[in-house]
């Protein structure tokens, strides 16, 4: 398990107990999120966490594959779903693994061969050491045409007020890598990894672009 792994298993508890900062925004995010989703998508999320977010928007497609490479994560992610099924709730294509976006597991396979119709990643790609190793992989497992949907803190244009604050806590294992993007190369990165930029939003203002983004 990777440093970082195991800086979001040992706050996963803390985590799911905390409440969401900003519900406008949340929902926010889900509504426009939704309204790219159709019924017989395949979707997959990257970072997902305890998977709030992806028990609420499962319900709107096919199957959704959502992943973590923290395993405390998911294994809160696991309880919700079976409490979920047990009260009849649970949609039967929603699965958690623990994964990144490089593991094989996440590959489409049968009918799905050609790729996901969305790859979804919220709140995740500051947190990313390579970010753009991901965004080619994240290409690689879309179909033609498939739908790159995101969510990421940018913190470029305070990086002289965060970056020394959050170097002092990584010290004593108090944060995790963060990657200071701006707005601006945010959405560079994911152009020139050979996807047409369709919606972009700040969900919350003013620092949190909301992006969805389609593979060429």
């Amino acid at each position: 398990m990777t440093q970082n792994a195991q800086f979001w298993t040992r706050i996963s508890r803390k985590y799911a107990a905390d409440p969401i900062k900003d519900e406008a925004a949340y929902e926010k995010t889900l509504a426009r999120t939704i309204e790219h989703l159709g019924p017989d998508d395949a979707v997959l999320e990257l970072g997902c966490g305890t998977g709030t977010t992806a028990m609420r928007l499962a319900d709107n497609v096919r199957s959704y594959l959502a992943t973590d490479f923290a395993g405390g994560m998911i294994e809160i992610a696991e309880e919700r779903l079976a409490d979920a099924r047990g009260q009849g709730t649970a949609h039967e294509g929603l699965g958690f693994l623990v994964a990144d976006a490089f593991d094989e597991r996440v590959v489409p396979a049968g009918d799905r061969a050609a790729g996901y119709d969305a790859v979804l990643a919220y709140n995740f790609l500051h947190l990313v050491e390579e970010p753009d190793e991901l965004q080619a992989r994240v290409h690689a497992l879309l179909k033609p045409g498939g739908l790159y949907i995101s969510k990421t803190v940018c913190l470029k244009d305070r990086a002289w007020l965060f970056a020394p604050l959050i170097a002092i806590m990584q010290l004593i294992g108090k944060a995790p890598y963060v990657n200071m993007l701006s707005f601006r190369s945010l959405e560079e990165m994911i152009r020139k990894a050979d996807f047409e930029i369709i919606e972009t939003g700040n969900y919350p203002e003013p620092r949190s672009r909301f992006v969805v983004a389609r593979k060429l």
